[in-house]
């Protein structure tokens, strides 16, 4: 384990354009966006995006050195581009694991590195523990293991650190029935009027963006608000939430022998509020061998400075096959 606080910078890569996209429909329901950027002939690495449900964007590209990296990412199901957004039925982690399969096959990839933040870590893990024959490496951040303790943390434990943010995502719902706010956000989120669900999953992802940085940025909460990210955050996170990943509790550390033999680096916000450092702390107990870097001035966000340098060095380190250290 090494505080990276003050460990040399390693920028973000230039904005790149994708070099292939398309749409790739899944079922009768969903639709999913994929991308591809950076060296056609390059080393496969997979992005998994957070939430569940916020979609990738742009500056997701530059974590990767594109005259190395195949990059290859995409909108899991109710996610950013993929079709519909929202949509909660038919998504599970088994289901978006299998679309990763999909992916992987029609893109004609044999092995790649995967690489994944806050939800991303959890889709990431449980994607290897299915399939780690293959998979390179991974590199995760922000450590998300989708136990009954993180989810109730997240719903009631943030207010000993945000209290006002917490007394807003409180104050949505009526005073009876906030002795279960999830169950309370749950049964708005899933009605049939949008009116109600829209404003619901607005409040919801205002109060995650909110908690995201070290320091609150204002555009970030802006971001989080909009119809086009809200609704995929508040729909699905509180999916995924209520149903524990759809997976037995902590089944990812239980099941972490399965990729234990390959190499990884755990990347964590010291202050990160979202997904408490004790979780990242847990996954390296168990995969003693994956390196581990606590970001000593950062938060949840994986564009804090200490917490993006260090994310590009490690994809330069797997680049270059070197020691994770």
């Amino acid at each position: 384990m090494s505080d990276a606080t003050n460990s040399a910078s390693y920028p973000l890569f230039p904005a790149i354009e994708p070099y292939r996209t398309g749409m790739l429909a899944v079922d009768d329901l969903h639709t999913l966006y994929w991308e591809e950027c950076g060296n056609p002939n390059g080393q496969p690495v997979l992005f998994l995006h957070g939430g569940p449900g916020a979609g990738t964007s742009p500056g997701h590209r530059r974590f990767f050195d594109p005259a190395h990296y195949r990059i290859v990412l995409f909108d899991q199901r109710g996610a950013g581009k993929s079709t519909p957004l929202g949509e909660y039925r038919q998504n599970t982690t088994q289901l978006l694991i299998a679309d990763i399969e999909k992916i992987r096959v029609m893109l004609g990839v044999e092995q790649w590195l995967v690489f994944g933040g806050s939800w991303g870590s959890t889709l990431a893990l449980a994607y290897g523990e299915t399939h780690p024959q293959v998979c390179l490496g991974f590199i995760l951040r922000g450590i998300f293991l989708c136990t009954k303790t993180e989810v109730e943390w997240f719903v009631n434990g943030i207010k000993y650190f945000y209290p006002e943010v917490h007394q807003r995502f409180a104050d949505a719902i009526p005073v009876a029935e906030r002795g279960d706010l999830l169950q309370a956000y749950v049964k708005r989120l899933f009605c049939d009027d949008p009116a109600i669900y829209v404003e619901t999953a607005r409040n919801w992802s205002r109060y995650e963006g909110s908690c995201l940085f070290l320091e609150p940025q204002a555009d970030a909460i802006s971001s989080f608000e909009s119809d086009e990210v809200s609704l995929g955050i508040g729909r699905l996170e509180a999916h995924y939430m209520l149903h524990g990943a759809f997976m037995d509790d902590d089944a990812l550390i239980d099941n972490i022998a399965a990729i234990s033999h390959l190499p990884a680096v755990i990347v964590q916000g010291r202050y990160d509020v979202i997904c408490p450092p004790v979780s990242a702390y847990r996954l390296h107990q168990a995969w003693p061998t994956a390196a581990f870097h606590v970001i000593g001035d950062a938060g949840h966000a994986a564009m804090e400075p200490g917490i993006a340098s260090a994310l590009v060095r490690a994809t330069e380190q797997f680049k270059k096959q070197a020691r994770f250290d």
